[in-house]
């Protein structure tokens, strides 16, 4: 049988040689980082009897938590929580009360917290949920008193500053530090809310978050979330009208909710590559 020539292209590829397998020896792998774990931690939670305090207290039970609730008056709502809480998630929890208006009393809160006999024997993770506002017409800048301003900045601002003070030996001397986290709030980025003392006493807190995650690492993180109006008892207060204005500025035609805050919190204390963050939760209302 009369053989065909070879084609130029043929005879190309039969003298190339076959390309080489690269046999990588050692692949590279995914990162194998752990978030920080939230069994047996102990947390503080102060305003914690009700409202976002409460469903935050709950939400971190379930994590496995030991719970401090910190209340001012609702020492029955505060009592049953605790008593449910511990029935249910088989975690301690004590009820403390203290009154965050008070630099005394912030300082004596988290001692009794550390208490192994009051308290819970260590601190591990400090959630200030606890604000002071009363109702005001916004653009009346003599709405509010000079007393009630103070009272707002006391509370919104200054008491995360003294409960940190009283913490900071502790997170420092823990082997995995410790976590702070800040009930903020969508007014603290915007000119509006309960009053203009409130707006402007937020926007002070979330500055001071900042500067705290600025100074106080590595081994302590500040973070916190700006909740836009929640339907807790206090919110309900605003009656329907307002209720329904602010759900229409929504981007999603929904308000923000007490249980996506609880599990914004639980995220912000589990991330533990992320401090001076604030994770707003308004239902895309605001442009912040």
């Amino acid at each position: 049988m009369q053989q065909l020539p070879i084609s130029p292209a043929r005879t190309e590829l039969k003298d190339h040689p076959t390309p080489h397998r690269h046999v990588i020896s050692n692949p590279p792998t995914f990162s194998s980082h752990k978030m920080y774990t939230l069994t047996n931690r102990n947390v503080l939670i102060t305003g914690g009897s009700r409202g976002l305090g409460a469903v935050t207290a709950e939400r971190f039970a379930k994590e496995g938590c030991n719970i401090a609730i910190n209340y001012l008056n609702s020492s029955t709502a505060a009592e049953e929580l605790a008593k449910r809480l511990t029935e249910t998630y088989g975690v301690k929890c004590v009820t403390i009360q203290a009154d965050m208006a008070l630099e005394e009393d912030c300082h004596r809160l988290v001692k009794d917290t550390l208490s192994p006999t009051t308290g819970l024997g260590g601190l591990d993770i400090l959630i200030h949920n606890a604000g002071w506002t009363k109702i005001g017409t916004f653009s009346d800048i003599a709405s509010l008193t000079g007393p009630e301003w103070d009272k707002c900045m006391a509370v919104n601002c200054k008491a995360a500053l003294f409960l940190m003070q009283s913490s900071l030996s502790t997170f420092n001397s823990n082997p995995n530090g410790g976590v702070v986290l800040m009930t903020s709030s969508c007014a603290a980025t915007n000119c509006g809310g309960s009053s203009m003392a409130y707006s402007v006493s937020k926007a002070a807190g979330l500055h001071l978050m900042k500067c705290l995650a600025a100074t106080q690492g590595p081994k302590i993180r500040v973070n916190a979330i700006q909740p836009g109006l929640l339907m807790t008892e206090w919110g309900r207060g605003f009656g329907e009208e307002k209720i329904k204005k602010a759900t229409e500025k929504t981007k999603l035609g929904t308000l923000g909710s007490l249980e996506d805050c609880a599990e914004g919190y639980v995220y912000l204390a589990k991330a533990d590559t992320v401090t001076g963050a604030s994770l707003k939760i308004d239902g895309g209302a605001h442009e912040h």
